[in-house]
């Protein structure tokens, strides 16, 4: 029996490897992702410190500067809370042009997979005929034997 050599193995070998590049590169999308999440998450806690600090220095004894203090505080902080939105959203941009890249090479690895598949297939129809071809002829040369 012969050996299946798809014709074009390396070219599947070639999306093989871009998928596998394509994949890691979201998962790397995914975990800067998470961190600008994190950021943002830690920035909205500290403002809410400096809200609930507002809310303690408005009680009791009213001291100006602490105030004025604590409201530049969380100006700042909402400031930076509008620049980490930007760039969490930044990162869900990456995050899906990296999803879309990685299920672009899974479809063209798939499609060769199918496509050497297919191939394969043939290539068993034609070994069986082969393999019949070749039983046909020893049944008749067998028979061509006995009748002399």
């Amino acid at each position: 029996m012969a050996k299946f050599q798809y014709s074009l193995q390396s070219i599947l070998e070639i999306k093989t490897k871009l998928e596998t590049r394509a994949k890691q590169e979201f998962a790397k999308a995914q975990g800067l992702l998470a961190e600008e999440e994190q950021k943002l998450k830690e920035l909205e806690k500290r403002r809410q410190m400096y809200e609930e600090k507002t809310r303690s220095l408005l009680q009791g004894v009213l001291n100006v500067r602490e105030i004025e203090e604590n409201k530049t505080a969380i100006l700042v902080v909402e400031g930076y809370i509008a620049e980490q939105t930007v760039r969490v959203e930044h990162a869900r941009e990456q995050v899906e042009r990296a999803r879309e890249e990685m299920t672009r090479a899974m479809r063209e690895r798939k499609t060769h997979e199918t496509l050497r598949d297919q191939e394969f297939e043939e290539f068993l129809q034609e070994e069986n005929k082969s393999e019949g071809k070749a039983v046909d002829e020893l049944v008749s040369y067998t028979y061509g034997q006995k009748g002399r």
